[in-house]
Parts: structure tokens; C-alpha cells; sequence
């Protein structure tokens, strides 16, 4: 049996890998327990990328947050959203408008936990502990319906979600019934674990059959497959691309690999 840390309660299931806290163990944070770091060490043994490949998908967030900013957005729900840790959606919100909105949702008891612990004192920001695939259940709580106002915008973040959705779970339905019932100029922000046909070698092959047996079934989708999960949204400029190149903040930070990157991005508007 593990050594239970000081922070993680009763309720909290040391034994069973987490998806956010393996994440938080990628991003070099100290919210996971030993089943997490296994399950994390064997991907990375499988994958040695797979580590640049989070930090890579958590600097999208902090750029995909900014340019909503600069499009006026000032109201975020952010589905998984995993552990915080530095450069938190309120964060990057809150150095343009302090009066910005933002309601973290996570299924994960330590992603909730840490996420209330850091928001005590900061005004217009919850978080929630909730099944994000609960649409209905998520956008009727008391934290969404006090923090933020369905008669403006709102950007929904599915960041490194989608691809833990199978499609049997119909995540076409699941992102329309979070853009149904916001106003037009919301937006709908996704980052996507993917590679176009044949792409997958078989290290990846690895970690993700690795994921799907000891954490959460994970299905990578191409550029069109993502696309697709757009419905009728406008996909914005520069549309669905490699991580790399969503917004980059210099032309240094793409390089030769960046077209092989496993993943894509996307930003999405409600007409």
C-alpha cells in the first residue's frame, strides 16, 4: 500500500494511474502518486518524446488563452483541466482583465482539490469536480451558473480531452451540447493527441495502447477527423494544424519536427 501524502484525502485512490496526474508528473509537478509515475515512466520508455510533447500542448493553452484575450474573450470554462500548475487559465486572464471569468472542471479529486486550495482568494475563478462528458450536469452546476454569464461569450477549452473520448461515446454530440447554449462569438479551443494515416510509429503505438489498457482509452483522430468534430463552428485562422504551429510566439519555435508532431489544434467560433 502507498505512503498517503499529507494532501491527497481518504477518498483518493492512490492505487489507480490518473490521467491529470500523470500530467501533472510530465509537467514536473509534485500532485501524483507512485501507480501515476509508473504508468508514466513506461510511456516514456515507449515514447522518449512524450514529455516535450505536454510541454508543447501546455504552451498552446497559454497561447490559445492570450489570442482569446486579444479577441475579446473574458470567460473560459476549461474541461479537464487537470493539476494547476504555472500559467493557469485565470493567470494568463487576469494579466489583461482582472475581471475575466474562469471555471475549471475535472473529474480527478487532486486536480479539484489543488485547483479550490489556490482559488480561495481569487475573485471570478472555481473549480469543479465533475464528469466533463456530463454536459448537461457540468453547465447546470452552481460554480458555472455564479461564475459565468450565458448572455455573453464564453470559450470552452477541451485541451488534451477529446482524444480520451471514444467514438463511441459521440464527442461530436458532447461538443455540441457544451456550444449549443452560448451565445455566438463563443469559442470552442481543442488540442488533440493525433497523426495523419500511417504516421504512428511503434513507439507511440506503445504508450498509447499503454494509456488506453492502465489509464483511460485513448483514440487519436487526424486533421480531418478533428476537423469534423467542429460541426458547424467557423474554424478560425491559421484552422487545424499541427500544435506547433497554432499562433507560435517566435518562427524559432517551429522546426523541422513540428510537421511530425503528434498532435494537432484548432480554434473554433459559434457563428
Amino acid at each position: 500500500m502507498a505512503e498517503r501524502p499529507g494532501w491527497a484525502s481518504g477518498d483518493m485512490d492512490l492505487e489507480r494511474p490518473s490521467v491529470a496526474r500523470i500530467y501533472d508528473y510530465f509537467l514536473g509537478g509534485a500532485h501524483n502518486f507512485a501507480a501515476d509515475r509508473a504508468v508514466a515512466n513506461r510511456t516514456l520508455r515507449a515514447m522518449p518524446e512524450l514529455r516535450g510533447v505536454v510541454l508543447t500542448n501546455r504552451a498552446l493553452l497559454r497561447r490559445m488563452v492570450r489570442h482569446l484575450l486579444g479577441l475579446g474573450i473574458r470567460q473560459f470554462l476549461d474541461l479537464g483541466s487537470g493539476i494547476p500548475t504555472a500559467g493557469n487559465v485565470h493567470e494568463i486572464a487576469h494579466r489583461v482583465d482582472p475581471s475575466s471569468k474562469v471555471v475549471y472542471v475535472d473529474v480527478d479529486a487532486v486536480a479539484v482539490a489543488h485547483g479550490r486550495s489556490i482559488l480561495v482568494d481569487v475573485p471570478n475563478a472555481t473549480a469543479l469536480r465533475a464528469d466533463v462528458r456530463e454536459a448537461k450536469t457540468v453547465l447546470e452546476s452552481a460554480e458555472v451558473r455564479s461564475t459565468l454569464d450565458f448572455d455573453q461569450p464564453i470559450a470552452v477549452l477541451m485541451i488534451a480531452l477529446l482524444h480520451f473520448v471514444p467514438d463511441s461515446d459521440e464527442p461530436h454530440r458532447l461538443v455540441a451540447e457544451y456550444l449549443d447554449p452560448l451565445v455566438p462569438g463563443s469559442y470552442l479551443g481543442v488540442s488533440h493527441s493525433g497523426y495523419e494515416d500511417g504516421e504512428e510509429g511503434e513507439g507511440a503505438a506503445r504508450a498509447r495502447r499503454t494509456y488506453s489498457e492502465e489509464v483511460a482509452r485513448m483514440t487519436h483522430r487526424n486533421r480531418a477527423e478533428l476537423a469534423g468534430l467542429f460541426g458547424d463552428l467557423e474554424i478560425v485562422d491559421p484552422g487545424v494544424v499541427r500544435m506547433p504551429y497554432w499562433h507560435p510566439e517566435s518562427p524559432d519555435d517551429v522546426d523541422e519536427a513540428a510537421a511530425r508532431f503528434p498532435g494537432f489544434a484548432a480554434l473554433g467560433r459559434k457563428r
